[in-house]
């Protein structure tokens, strides 16, 4: 009996310490590094309860998601629009350096993009799983290059969206808003939501990047009934617009912010559907806040939630009548500041850094923290240190380009933006967070103007014609 115990014993031992390593493999990060877990979502601004810029938020995932790491509460895009943006963030590269300054062209066209190494192409060379769904570069685009596995991908739409609104001026049919009574199942972001979801149940011998791209709330700005009703239209207030906002702006700017795209300002005002769309988007940041809640569930109910470093930002804002303007495709604040979370495991939890950073810092970001080699030619500079310690010293500001020549830099307390032609504007959001009085000409900011150039004319010389080497 004692002979068959301990034979029983032996035969056993090796199957504890495969099942305990099998389980080391999945719940601690291999030689350092750590999973990632990253979440983009379109067309989001700052309406998000964690950020306190607007009452009506209701985001209770994103918000967790901000106790569990640090929130960047002045993080900004590198374009105000979204090819540039997206094209910016995953090669690390400013508009300027890449080129990408509008929606088209797919940035693999351009000549001295072609061989350009994306960020999960670079994770992908230390033998990374990387895997995307939804939306990541634009549009429908993939990069068979940046990942070696997709699910379902953008515009792969459910063909049962009914359209909502009628006589809208607008050249394309985006420009609709509404619920939409199917099954939320049947939604794209819902599927994107739900294969990723899938992948997190699998077993990974090695680490992994997953990024999942949300659609909502970007236009049209559709949503399943149930997120309509919880968000009755009663609940809403209209942003406050000042009337002559636009009196001490440059022509330049007046030129620049021309997009034939969405209805005007006034369509809104005078046919009395500007309190539905914002009860729209409301409704859509509500429905895809439940999709990122679905995602961290499922991260902790997995063997990688020790490990995951998770990551949330948006592309870019978006105006909904502010500065009488709507959709993106601005200099201004509502179009240049997204949110920013990253969890770190181990890390600072519920930290928020009122510091001015950028997209552009992803890509170096997260190599630090997984312990990957430095890519030389990155433009953007990691944030690890403000994930240590979201009060340390900050001297960059953040830079966001929209066409070719016209860019702003954002520090902690102003915005600076300087156009093609030379004219300016310049805005202290201590005293004016709306932005409703230019500077630029008040002769008690000329030292503040002077600063402000001079570090945007340095960043720009910093980074004249960089493409990243290993």
């Amino acid at each position: 009996m004692k002979m068959r115990f301990k034979l029983r014993g032996l035969l056993l031992t090796p199957l504890f310490f495969f099942c305990f390593s099998l389980q080391q493999v999945h719940s601690k990060p291999d030689n350092g590094r750590h999973n990632v877990l990253f979440i983009a979502i379109d067309d989001l601004n700052d309406w998000v309860g964690c950020l306190k810029t607007n009452s009506q938020a209701r985001t209770p995932n994103i918000d967790r998601l901000a106790s569990r790491g640090v929130l960047f509460t002045n993080a900004h895009c590198q374009a105000p629009i979204c090819n540039p943006s997206r094209t910016s963030l995953m090669l690390g590269l400013r508009p300027s350096t890449t080129g990408i300054y509008l929606n088209r062209p797919w940035f693999r066209n351009v000549p001295k993009n072609k061989n350009s190494i994306t960020l999960t192409q670079y994770f992908g060379k230390f033998d990374y799983e990387t895997l995307a769904t939804g939306k990541i570069f634009h549009g429908s685009r993939v990069d068979e290059l940046s990942f070696k596995r997709y699910g379902p991908r953008p515009g792969q739409m459910s063909g049962l969206d009914k359209k909502v609104q009628k006589n809208v001026p607008s050249p394309t049919k985006l420009w609709d808003f509404g619920p939409q009574n199917y099954s939320e199942e049947k939604h794209s972001d819902y599927k994107d939501a739900s294969w990723a979801i899938d992948q997190l149940k699998k077993e990974f011998t090695k680490p992994f990047f997953l990024a999942v791209g949300f659609y909502r709330p970007h236009v049209p700005l559709f949503a399943p009934v149930k997120y309509f009703n919880s968000r009755p239209i009663s609940e809403f207030k209209l942003p406050e617009v000042n009337n002559k906002d636009r009196d001490d702006l440059p022509n330049a700017a007046i030129q620049l912010i021309a997009n034939p795209t969405p209805p005007k300002h006034e369509w809104f005002v005078e046919s009395g559907k500007w309190i539905e769309a914002i009860q729209a988007y409301h409704a859509c940041v509500t429905y895809t806040d439940h999709q990122v809640g679905r995602l961290l569930d499922a991260l902790d109910a997995s063997p990688y939630s020790k490990n995951t470093i998770i990551v949330l930002f948006s592309d870019h804002g978006f105006h909904l009548g502010e500065k009488q303007s709507w959709a993106k495709r601005s200099l201004w604040e509502r179009s240049t500041k997204v949110p920013l979370i990253i969890s770190v495991p181990g890390g600072i939890k519920g930290g928020r850094c009122s510091r001015p950073v950028e997209l552009l810092s992803l890509f170096p970001t997260l190599n630090e923290l997984c312990g990957l080699p430095k890519l030389q030619g990155l433009e953007g500079i990691s944030v690890k240190s403000l994930l240590d310690d979201p009060d340390a010293e900050w001297t960059f500001p953040a830079l966001t380009t929209f066409k070719e020549g016209n860019h702003s830099v954002r520090s902690e307390r102003f915005r600076y933006i300087r156009y093609a032609d030379g004219s300016e504007e310049l805005y202290d959001h201590l005293k004016d967070p709306k932005e409703w009085v230019n500077l630029a000409s008040n002769t008690d900011h000329k030292a503040v103007i002077i600063n402000h150039a001079n570090m945007l004319d340095r960043i720009l010389k910093q980074n004249e014609n960089q493409i990243p080497h290993e």
